[in-house]
């Protein structure tokens, strides 16, 4: 197991003399971020503006995470579905093309099947804690109202929606932790940003992009946004992360689906 004393972040001349300059990196970054979760955390901006902004309470209004896209056409809605996820991973192939155009590649973050099995067992173990205690988290925020109600998946009954859920799943853990995560911290390094900055930052942008489920769910991925960055230059991987990102989905949209409406103490 390694510290972030055995493996520094970068220096700035190393990224000058890989041909790219400070001025481009921080270019490189506003863009990717503007063509991904950057965008997604304005679009959430003005989603609770519009819930803010409403006559209803928040508590009273819905947040969808997965809904469907042709309503009553199956097919057309599955071609929609996997088109969805698809594009949504676009900008992590262009990461993976800016890190190589630097003579770097995916493996530097830690983006990669080289540990597996540790990899594996530090994922389940992270989303075993942190799953639990988000649930938690969720569940207060909406009794004292600063939450919506998250429904996690409104599909139809059809025999593609469960490996819907989870390809979603493997989308979102893949999108953020690799550019929120991987990718943001290790350019925010380059560019020779102090590790608090970055981390508060990083943590900042993953709570934006969740605040269209209230202030629940943005001071919630907040806090995770830390432990993982923690957790991230601690061991110099992001792949734990992913796997814990995952599960966790994969547990509140699968489990959200069968228990939704069926058990008193989760919010419906």
């Amino acid at each position: 197991m390694t510290s972030p004393a055995d493996n520094p972040p970068p220096p700035v001349a190393e990224a000058v003399d890989s041909g790219v300059s400070r001025s481009v990196l921080s270019r490189e970054v506003w863009l990717v971020l503007a063509l991904s979760l950057g965008a997604s955390g304005v679009a959430a901006i003005i989603s609770f503006t519009g819930v803010l902004t409403s006559a209803k309470p928040i508590s009273g209004q819905t947040a969808v995470i997965v809904g469907s896209r042709a309503p009553g056409r199956p097919w057309l809605d599955l071609a929609w579905q996997i088109f969805a996820v698809v594009t949504a991973l676009v900008p992590v192939a262009l990461v993976g093309h800016l890190l190589a155009r630097g003579r770097e590649s995916f493996r530097t973050i830690g983006f990669d099947l080289q540990d597996r099995m540790r990899d594996l067992g530090r994922g389940t173990a992270i989303a075993a804690a942190v799953g639990g205690a988000g649930l938690l988290f969720y569940i207060g925020a909406h009794a004292t109202g600063v939450n919506l109600t998250v429904d996690p998946s409104q599909l139809p009954d059809h025999w593609w929606r469960i490996p819907i859920l989870i390809a979603v799943s493997v989308q979102n853990a893949v999108l953020e932790e690799v550019i929120v995560l991987g990718y943001l911290n290790h350019r925010l390094d380059q560019l020779g940003w102090s590790v608090r900055r970055a981390t508060v930052t990083s943590s900042l942008l993953r709570g934006s992009y969740h605040l269209y489920q209230g202030l629940g769910g943005f001071a919630g991925n907040v806090v995770m946004g830390v432990i993982f960055t923690y957790l991230y230059r601690r061991w110099g991987r992001i792949m734990p992360l992913v796997v814990a990102h995952t599960l966790i989905d994969t547990a509140a949209l699968i489990g959200a689906t069968y228990l939704l409406g069926k058990v008193s103490w989760l919010p419906s």
